[in-house]
């Protein structure tokens, strides 16, 4: 009996002494901490080119949204356009009024600006558009040239796009 109950000590002796080296060693911590370090240096920068990206596709639909309510103003009021008017970041709409019969309004994304300029000598307008979380750059739409949407970096201002 005294022979089993020592084999047994000396069994649990062994497995004590092998649970006390179960933890990871310092160099192993500072590789893992280093990888994760790396991944992290790669992902921010993605991250930000991903929401300057989204912030200027935004832009763009607002334009690409304006265009289309401008033109229903433009068939809702006998064939006139919309006085100019501009919407700073921040403003969540823009509102086209009218001299008579119903006023258009223009639901902006968040932190866009956006311009409309009436030229009524040539009975024209521009439409330009800006976030203000993108890569800075402009989005025009001339109607006197019609197309897409254009983007631009040139510095401009929503009230003489």
């Amino acid at each position: 009996m005294q022979d089993i109950i020592g084999r047994l000590n000396a069994k649990k002796a062994e497995l004590d002494e092998k649970r006390g080296d179960e933890g990871f060693t310092l160099i192993e911590l500072l590789v893992v901490v280093v990888i994760i370090g790396v991944l992290v240096a790669i992902a921010v920068p993605v991250y930000l080119n991903y929401r300057q990206g989204a912030a200027d596709k935004s832009a763009q639909s607002d334009v690409r949204g304006a265009i289309s309510a401008v033109e229903q103003f433009y068939t809702s009021n006998g064939n006139t356009y919309p006085a100019t008017t501009s919407a700073a970041a921040g403003a969540t709409s823009l509102t086209l009024t009218a001299i008579s019969g119903s006023a258009g309004t223009i639901t902006l994304s968040d932190k866009s600006q956006l311009g409309y300029v009436y030229n009524s000598t040539a009975g024209t307008y521009k439409i330009c558009a800006n976030n203000t979380g993108g890569s800075g750059k402009w989005y025009i739409y001339d109607s006197a040239v019609g197309g897409s949407v254009k983007a631009s970096t040139a510095t401009l201002t929503i009230s003489a796009c």
